[in-house]
C-alpha cells in the first residue's frame, strides 16, 4: 500500500510538473525558431539589395561598351510608337521604334538640339477673373 502511495504521489508530481516543463520548452523552441527566421530573412534581404546594387552598377558596362550608346532626344508619335534620336560616336541616327520592330529613319551629323520651347505664360489676372466669376456663380445660386 505504502509503494502504491508513493507510486501515485510521483505520478502526480510528473503530470503536475511536465505541462510547466512543456511549456517552458515550447517557449524556447518559438524563441529560438523565430530568431532563426528572423536571421534568415534578414540574410535574403540583404542578398536581395546587395544583388540589386550590382546590378545598377553594371548596367552601364554592357555589350556596347558602356558610353557608345546615348539617347538623345524622344517623342512619342503614337501610343506605342516613338522617334528616337540615338548618338553613337560622332552619328545622330534617327529611328522610329514600335512593338516589335525598329526601323532607321534617318542618320546625320552629330549637331546641337535647340533649346526646349517657353511653356506659354499663365496670365495670372486672367485666371484670377475666371475664378472670381466662377466663385460668385456658385455663392449666387
Amino acid at each position: 500500500m505504502h509503494t502504491l502511495r508513493n507510486r501515485l504521489l510521483t505520478l502526480a508530481a510528473l503530470t503536475t510538473a511536465a505541462p510547466a516543463q512543456a511549456a517552458e520548452t515550447a517557449a524556447a523552441f518559438s524563441l529560438a525558431g523565430m530568431l532563426q527566421m528572423l536571421l534568415g530573412l534578414a540574410i535574403v534581404l540583404a542578398l536581395v539589395l546587395g544583388m540589386g546594387w550590382v546590378m545598377k552598377r553594371m548596367s552601364g558596362h554592357g555589350l556596347a561598351g558602356g558610353n557608345a550608346l546615348r539617347v538623345v532626344a524622344a517623342a512619342a508619335v503614337g501610343q506605342r510608337e516613338r522617334v528616337v534620336v540615338v548618338e553613337i560616336g560622332g552619328t545622330w541616327l534617327v529611328v522610329g521604334v514600335a512593338p516589335g520592330s525598329v526601323s532607321a529613319l534617318h542618320s546625320m551629323a552629330r549637331g546641337e538640339l535647340p533649346p526646349p520651347a517657353a511653356p506659354a505664360p499663365v496670365h495670372a489676372a486672367r485666371l484670377a477673373d475666371w475664378l472670381q466669376r466662377t466663385l460668385e456663380r456658385k455663392h449666387a445660386r
